[in-house]
């Protein structure tokens, strides 16, 4: 039985060039002691058979798809089905681990058994170069940081999977389509869990800036939900009622304004 898990989606991802490059990265773990299973959500391209030819010299890897798309948590959940590791680590297909970015945090979560989620600070990618750090809000989140938005990167996270299927692993909700990563840390913080965040950057994050855009209303009404759902569960809806609002707020500003300030969140250069 492997130590982790690594569960990644995969979606219609063109050439192949940039899953290539993060697929080896985890194979390039200086923590071996792993499987690695990648779930193609229904792809309407070559992508299942891109990734099987990729993947097919290393045993550790298992492709398993979906039959249409059905969404990354759906996806996720599907990984996790097949998924025998003590520790569950998110990998995206567009982003690239460092080599110790393993070892650094299944060490951690080995001496420190009151942590259940680790994650850490990112470097952003333009496609060319790092543009910026995106440094960690806080080392220890608590509940009430969990206010201002989701505490911790979902690509550069590693989880306790008994802890993660305690609370029944990724919600599969239409709220959830844009925050299943956000939605999942609060559910996880109010059955108990606590977590990390290393200050250094264990992942290469990579930001389309033509892609960048300003996100369709209807997924800032989502996280409005999302945001009242969590509070609540974690006992802090009324001072969160202020924070539920945002999403909506934000919405009504300018598209520049929301692009500067996503390039400058957390800069930490």
């Amino acid at each position: 039985m492997p130590k982790i898990s690594v569960i990644m989606g995969v979606y219609n991802i063109g050439d192949g060039s940039k899953a290539k490059i993060a697929i080896q990265s985890i194979l390039d773990q200086s923590f071996k002691d792993f499987e690695f299973i990648i779930c193609d959500d229904g792809s309407k391209d070559d992508t299942y058979n891109i990734i099987k030819e990729i993947t097919k010299l290393d045993k550790r890897i298992l492709v398993i798809k979906n039959e249409k798309n059905m969404g990354l948590a759906y996806t996720l959940n599907h990984c996790l089905e097949n998924a025998s590791g003590e520790f569950i680590a998110r990998m995206d297909d567009d982003d690239y681990s460092y080599r110790e970015r393993f070892e650094k945090q299944i060490n951690f979560l080995e001496k420190n058994s009151d942590i259940d989620i680790v994650s850490s600070a990112i470097d952003i990618f333009n496609g060319e170069r790092i543009t910026h750090k995106q440094a960690i809000r806080c080392k220890y989140p608590k509940k009430e940081d969990f206010l201002w938005g989701s505490c911790f990167v979902h690509p550069a996270t590693m989880f306790r999977k008994d802890k993660l299927i305690k609370v029944g692993g990724y919600r599969i909700a239409k709220e959830t389509r844009r925050a299943e990563d956000y939605d999942l840390f609060m559910r996880m913080y109010a059955n108990g869990s606590k977590g990390y965040s290393f200050e250094e950057s264990l992942l290469r994050y990579y930001v389309n800036p033509i892609a960048m855009k300003k996100r369709k209303y209807k997924f800032r009404i989502d996280e409005v939900v999302v945001r009242f759902k969590g509070f609540k569960n974690m006992g802090i809806l009324i001072q969160g009622l202020p924070y539920i609002v945002k999403p909506l707020l934000v919405g009504l500003m300018p598209n520049k304004l929301i692009l500067k300030i996503q390039k400058n969140k957390y800069r930490g250069d």
